[in-house]
């Protein structure tokens, strides 16, 4: 325990506000407190008592904190703590870095949407580059077709007209080449056993039939999955052959496209074989050549699954960052229930003031700098956080003066 806590992250709460407008973020206050003992296995039983401090710090007048700091400052150490954004490893000074951001066309960009949009796009400003917004889109169910454009306008609203939009169900046959290669490649095979079945394999640690076909009968089989008379939805699906006595249960054989007859609100019945997320995910990473990601740490299995792939095509993998979880407090931030509650009339629409879309907000004057500020005042983080509706709009109303 560091001694006079309290003390010590007022301290750097108060450093942190007259830093920042007046406004401080539990991020960089505990990335200090880190140079000052601070174990990372011990954030978790601290965070509340932090979030108590900053919220107290920030409900003063900026004339009040520097007053206030001044008696505090001895508590602040000298060596260095970050402001501003992070440094990212391994950035090509002449390329920059290719960073992109891929929501699923359920509605439009949410305040969620917009923080970790902002830090890809904060990083690209930073040291040049690229970033794309990949709308992803290859499960033809729960898709909204207003969203499409409304995701494109807004994406280019937070950066600047930086964003090149992709949409991953115009590029099927890039992934369908993909997956003939890794079939050729051993891979990957066709698994015709039925999901009960199957997972009574995996859950034994042993392999299924199908695992042992060679590479010419699993090309029929993926034909005969591509074509409308072969099989039928759940009777075929394109596995990954990675290891099926891996220790996690979800890595083991994984699968990469399946069969959805469902009428596509884009493609129409164009297609019946649709990529899962994890080949679409990381075949757009390599023909986009991706260098640095930022995602949820939620999506740590994705990644392991995305690096298997990475590694068969001997491709390097990009640099990942995960980012813990914002509980975002008396907030809905479900695109379906928000859908659903316009369908009902219970909101006038997606600009509607009591939404948290970015719809709403650019309607209510808010401005993309001020959601730049507040994901660079988040930062890198894997620490979870839970921001109250009302600390939320008072971060972002200081952040937009």
């Amino acid at each position: 325990m560091i001694k006079d806590f309290e003390k010590k992250t007022r301290a750097y709460a108060l450093k942190n506000a007259l830093a920042h407008e007046g406004t401080a973020m539990q991020s960089p206050v505990i990335s200090s407190l880190f140079n000052e003992g601070l174990e990372r296995k011990d954030v978790g039983k601290y965070a509340k008592q932090i979030s108590e401090i900053i919220l107290q710090v920030n409900s003063l007048s900026p004339e009040e904190q520097e007053k206030e700091f001044k008696k505090l400052e001895n508590e602040v150490s000298e060596r260095e703590t970050r402001e501003g954004l992070e440094e990212l490893p391994g950035v090509n000074k002449k390329k920059g870095v290719v960073m992109r951001f891929e929501p699923s066309p359920s509605g439009p960009f949410h305040i969620g949407h917009a923080l970790v949009f902002s830090l890809n796009y904060l990083y690209v400003k930073k040291y040049g580059g690229k970033l794309y917004l990949r709308i992803e889109d290859t499960n033809p169910e729960n898709i909204y077709p207003k969203a499409y454009k409304m995701l494109e306008e807004e994406s280019k609203w937070l950066s600047e007209n930086k964003a090149k939009s992709i949409v991953q169900s115009d590029r099927m046959k890039i992934y369908y080449k993909y997956a003939e290669d890794l079939i050729k490649k051993k891979a990957v095979y066709v698994c015709t056993c039925p999901a009960e079945k199957f997972k009574k394999f995996a859950d034994n640690q042993k392999d299924c039939p199908c695992r042992k076909l060679d590479a010419k009968e699993n090309l029929e089989r993926w034909k005969k999955m591509l074509d409308r008379k072969g099989y039928h939805e759940g009777e075929a699906v394109l596995r990954f052959k990675s290891d099926m006595k891996h220790k996690n249960p979800a890595m083991r054989d994984f699968p990469l496209a399946r069969i959805n007859e469902t009428k596509h609100p884009r493609q129409g019945n164009k297609y019946r074989v649709w990529p899962l997320m994890n080949l679409a995910v990381a075949v757009d990473d390599i023909e986009m050549e991706m260098t640095h990601i930022i995602r949820g740490k939620d999506h740590r299995d994705n990644a392991e699954r995305q690096k298997m792939i990475y590694n068969v095509l001997g491709k390097k993998f990009p640099w990942t960052a995960f980012l813990g979880r914002i509980n975002f407090k008396n907030m809905e931030l479900s695109s379906t229930q928000m859908r659903k509650d316009i369908e009902a009339k219970k909101y006038s629409g997606w600009g509607d003031k009591r939404l948290p879309t970015i719809a709403s907000l650019r309607k209510q004057g808010y401005k993309p700098e001020a959601f730049w500020k507040l994901a660079e005042q988040i930062g890198l983080s894997e620490s979870d956080k839970v921001l109250e509706r009302e600390e939320y709009f008072r971060l972002l109303d200081n952040f937009n003066k």
